[in-house]
């Protein structure tokens, strides 16, 4: 599984409190521990209001200063994710683009050449797609314009958008079959997505988040935007691919706990 920690995002209302306080050594140490806990990429997102470019630019800044993990550049401006590219020391991931205005147009070129990687979220202009079918579409308008610029499937993490699941009784679902398509049609693609979307406005969040995270693995998810720092979720994550049949005599379980990346579940 490929991990992309999702702690430093000021959409997080402790990591929010510590960007508005420029409070460096908080950031530091949430990208030290994520780094830590051996995720691939290291997702940031500035999530404020007015002066996103900047905000950007200085956490990546503070992130790499304690690591040279490569940065997913988080935000819905296309054009701010380009901007921010020189100043990574490593090519890493842009989150994201979609079927969404130019977005397509913009990052793409920009990628085209290079080892960066990118997040394609399955939605456009009207929205999020509510059918298997309308976020398909979606797909393959992205595939084909990333055909056109060379970039290759191996390159791509489609989000197939993880819905809250108290706001959709299909949304779910909707998904796993969107996850499942993928996975059977485009086999060398990756299939990513924010876990602890799920569980927004539930109680016991982790559960939901672990459950989710269980059913999405089975479906054919090969990496995920999740709290790396949940040790429980991901031992979860870990054994979901072991039960896929993905983990050859479970050695990468097994190592992993030994490493101390998850340890028992709460209880036992």
């Amino acid at each position: 599984m490929i991990i992309i920690g999702e702690k430093i995002n000021g959409s997080i209302p402790s990591m929010g409190r510590a960007i508005a306080a420029h409070d460096e050594a908080f950031i530091r140490e949430i990208a030290r521990k994520q780094a830590e806990s051996e995720v691939d990429f290291i997702d940031v997102c500035a999530s404020v209001g007015t002066g996103e470019a900047e905000t950007l630019a200085w956490l990546i800044g503070l992130v790499q200063d304690v690591c040279d993990t490569p940065i997913s550049v988080d935000s819905p401006n296309a054009r701010a994710c380009v901007e921010a590219m020189p100043l990574c020391k490593r090519p890493g991931m842009i989150n994201s683009v979609s079927g969404e205005g130019d977005k397509l147009d913009v990052v793409f070129p920009a990628i085209a050449g290079t080892n960066w990687k990118v997040m394609a979220l399955l939605c456009d202009d009207k929205g999020i797609p509510h059918t298997p079918e309308g976020r398909i579409r979606v797909l393959e308008r992205i595939l084909e314009s990333a055909a056109a610029h060379g970039i290759v499937h191996d390159r791509i993490y489609i989000d197939p958008l993880v819905e809250m699941l108290c706001a959709s009784e299909t949304g779910a679902t909707t998904t796993l079959n969107v996850i499942r398509y993928i996975r059977e049609n485009y086999p060398e693609l990756h299939i990513s997505g924010g876990i602890s979307n799920i569980s927004y406005q539930l109680p016991c969040r982790r559960l939901v988040n672990a459950a989710f995270a269980a059913a999405a693995v089975s479906a054919g998810m090969d990496a995920a935007v999740l709290d790396p720092l949940d040790r429980d979720l991901r031992g979860m994550v870990l054994a979901a691919e072991a039960l896929r049949g993905e983990d050859e005599y479970c050695i990468e379980y097994i190592s992993a706990y030994r490493e101390g990346i998850f340890g028992p579940l709460s209880g036992d």
